[in-house]
Formats: structure tokens, C-alpha cells, sequence
């Protein structure tokens, strides 16, 4: 029969859920706003993909080009955004830890009268 170890401080953390701090507003709002526009490129682009074949880019109709190529410049877009918003996001919340202790005041400080 092996031995089981003890479990580690690490493993505990690990086996929590996702962080409350990865559903807040801004997190939210983020998400939302990228899967809309992914929806808007994937879906209604190519919906409407028949209407834009009138303009030639290239020698290619543009409805060529969204379905070939903006679709997937779009999504390497989505994804290089969140990466900078989170990088963002992260900077902020470690500023907001970050803040510089107050001295305790004393009578010296304040200004008589």
C-alpha cells in the first residue's frame, strides 16, 4: 500500500475555483465585448458576405477576404487585446495594493489655531 504525502499548501490553493477577482465588472464587460465582435465578424460578416462581393479588392470580391483572411486577423486581434487588457487590469489592481502607508500624524503635524 504506498504512502500517501500530505497535502501541500500549493495543491490547496489550486484546487480552489477561479479567483473572484476574474469576474468582476471589468473582466466581465471585457469578455462580452470581445465574443460580440468575434460573433460579429464570424456570423453577420459572412451573412452578409453576397452584398459585398460589389467591392473588388485585389482582384478578390471583399467577401473573399473577410471569409479568408479578416475573420482570422480578427481573432488573432480578440486575441492580442485581452491579453493587453489583462496585463492592464492586473497592473492596476497591484498600483491599488500598493498603497504608500500614511505616518501616523502627531500634534507637530497639525497646524495651530
Amino acid at each position: 500500500m504506498p504512502l500517501q504525502q500530505p497535502a501541500r499548501a500549493h495543491d490547496a490553493e489550486m484546487a480552489r475555483p477561479f479567483p473572484p477577482d476574474l469576474h468582476d465588472v471589468r473582466h466581465l464587460r471585457l469578455k462580452a465585448g470581445l465574443l460580440l465582435l468575434w460573433a460579429l465578424v464570424s456570423f453577420v460578416a459572412t451573412y452578409f458576405a453576397r452584398d459585398l462581393q460589389v467591392l473588388v479588392f485585389g482582384g478578390w470580391p471583399l467577401g473573399y477576404w473577410i471569409a479568408a483572411q479578416g475573420a482570422v486577423l480578427v481573432f488573432i486581434g480578440i486575441v492580442v487585446a485581452y491579453g493587453w487588457a489583462m496585463n492592464r487590469f492586473e497592473r492596476q489592481d497591484l498600483e491599488r495594493l500598493q498603497v504608500p502607508e500614511q505616518p501616523p500624524s502627531t500634534a507637530a503635524d497639525r497646524p495651530h489655531g
